[in-house]
C-alpha cells in the first residue's frame, strides 16, 4: 500500500487558491433508491458520464489546485469498472483519495481490498438510522445489514472508516440508538447530514432552527465521551456551538470577541485559535469544496447545484479560483441577514446550500440556525422531545 500524502493543515490553505476537500460524482448510477438522495441518482450509468480520460484530466485539475483531498463519490462509485484505474491515478498523483460507496453487492471485501492495496486514505459509509428506519430510508430491505458488513470489512482491512447519518424528521429518533451502536466499531468520525431539500429530499422532512439547535447541542456533549470524532454537514453552526461550548467550560463569555486566553479548536473542515487576535476559517459550499458532477458540471457543493461550469469546456482551476459565484461565495462581506452580523461568519457562514434551496438566494440567512447574534438562543425544546424517549440515557453518557 502506497504511503499517505499528509493531511492539508487548515490554517494554511487558502480557500481562495485551493479547497479542502473536491468531491466528484463519479456516476450517478446506484442500486439504491434513498429518500433524502441529492442526486436522484438512477439505476443504470449515464452514457454522457466523464470518460477514463477526462477523469485523469479531472484528477490533474484537482493536484493543479493544490493536492485538496478528493472523495470518490456517486451515486455508487462501485458502478465504474474503471474505478481501480482512477483510485490509482489519483494515489500515484499524490492525492489523498477518500471514497463513498452505496451500501450494495458491489461493495465486497475483494474490491475494498483492492483500493486499500492501491493507497486510498478513507472509506465513508453511510448509516441513517437503526435497522427499521435505515431499510426504509434508503428504500431497500437489508441495506442496514449490508452497511454494517461493509464497516466491518473496511476495518478488518486497516482502512479508516467514517459514518455519515443523515438527519431528518425520519431518523432523528434514532441518533441516540446509533450513537451507542456506533461505539462498537472503530470508526474515526461520525459525519452527521442535516437536510438539504434538493434532490429527492423534501422540505417537510426538515427539523426546524430550534430542534436542530437541540441536536447540534446534543452532539457537542457526545463528543466529549465518544471515541471518535463528531462533524457536521450544512449544518456550519455545530461550530458556533463547539466554539461557545468550550468557551463557556473555560470560564470565557461564550461569544467573540475574544480576550487573551488562548486554546484551538479544530475538526474536519474548520479550525479555531483564540487568543487575542483570533483566527477562524470554516470550509462551506464554494469555500474550501468543490463538487463536480457525473457530467462535469462543477458547483460550489453537492447541496448547492448553481452550476459554475463544466470541466470539459473550463478547468476546475479557473472555475474555483476566478468564477464569480465561487468568489462571491468566499467573500463573508457578501453574507446577508444575521449570518453577514454573526460573528462567527467566517468559521461558520450558515449553510449557503440551504439558504438557497430555502430562499432562491445562497447568500441569505441560514433559516435553521436559530442563534441571533447579540442575543443568543431562544428557548430551546427538551433532548427528550426532539430526540426521544431514548435520549436522556445519551445524554447522561455524554454529560460534562
Amino acid at each position: 500500500m502506497s504511503s499517505l500524502p499528509p493531511r492539508p493543515d487548515y490554517f494554511t490553505v487558502d480557500f481562495d487558491q485551493t479547497p479542502y476537500v473536491v468531491a466528484w460524482e463519479t456516476t450517478r448510477a446506484c442500486a439504491l433508491a434513498c429518500r433524502h438522495c441529492r442526486a436522484a441518482a438512477i439505476p443504470r450509468r449515464d452514457p454522457h458520464e466523464l470518460t477514463t480520460a477526462e477523469g485523469q484530466r479531472l484528477i490533474d485539475d484537482v493536484v493543479r489546485l493544490g493536492r485538496p483531498i478528493l472523495i470518490l463519490t456517486g451515486g455508487d462509485p462501485f458502478m465504474r469498472r474503471d474505478l481501480p484505474d482512477l483510485a490509482r491515478y489519483a494515489v500515484a498523483s499524490g492525492l489523498r483519495v477518500g471514497l463513498s460507496p452505496s451500501a450494495t453487492a458491489l461493495a465486497t471485501r475483494q474490491r475494498l481490498d483492492v483500493l486499500r492495496e492501491i493507497g486510498i486514505s478513507m472509506v465513508h459509509v453511510s448509516v441513517d438510522g437503526l435497522e427499521a428506519t435505515h431499510d426504509a430510508f434508503r428504500g431497500v430491505a437489508g441495506s442496514f445489514a449490508r452497511a454494517l458488513g461493509i464497516m466491518r470489512d473496511t476495518r478488518s482491512l486497516g482502512l479508516p472508516l467514517q459514518i455519515g447519518t443523515t438527519v431528518t424528521r425520519q431518523t432523528v429518533r434514532d441518533l441516540p440508538g446509533l450513537a451507542a451502536l456506533l461505539q462498537e466499531f472503530d470508526i474515526q468520525v461520525w459525519n452527521v447530514f442535516f437536510l438539504v431539500p434538493t434532490g429527492r429530499g423534501q422540505r417537510e422532512d426538515m427539523l426546524d432552527a430550534l430542534e436542530i439547535e437541540v441536536v447540534l447541542q446534543w452532539l457537542w456533549s457526545l463528543s466529549k465521551r465518544v471515541p471518535f470524532r463528531v462533524r457536521t454537514t450544512a449544518a456550519q453552526h455545530y461550530r458556533r456551538v463547539v466554539i461557545q461550548r468550550e468557551r463557556q467550560a473555560r470560564g470565557l463569555p461564550p461569544d467573540l470577541p475574544s480576550n487573551e486566553v488562548r486554546w484551538e479548536a479544530t475538526g474536519a473542515g474548520y479550525a479555531f485559535r483564540d487568543g487575542q487576535a483570533p483566527q477562524q476559517q470554516g470550509v462551506n459550499d464554494g469555500k474550501g469544496f468543490a463538487f463536480v458532477s457525473h457530467v462535469g458540471e462543477v458547483y460550489p457543493s453537492g447541496f448547492l447545484q448553481m452550476p459554475a461550469g463544466n470541466v470539459r469546456e473550463t478547468s476546475l482551476v479557473d472555475l474555483y479560483r476566478q468564477h464569480p459565484l465561487f468568489r462571491t461565495l468566499r467573500d463573508a462581506a457578501q453574507l446577508q441577514g444575521k449570518c453577514g452580523a454573526c460573528s462567527f461568519r467566517a468559521v461558520c457562514g450558515g449553510s449557503r446550500a440551504r439558504a438557497w434551496a430555502l430562499t432562491g438566494d445562497p447568500l441569505a440567512s441560514d433559516p435553521t440556525c436559530a442563534y441571533e447574534p447579540g442575543q443568543g438562543l431562544p428557548a430551546l425544546p427538551s433532548v427528550e422531545t426532539v430526540l426521544g424517549a431514548s435520549a436522556p440515557s445519551a445524554e447522561a453518557l455524554a454529560s460534562t
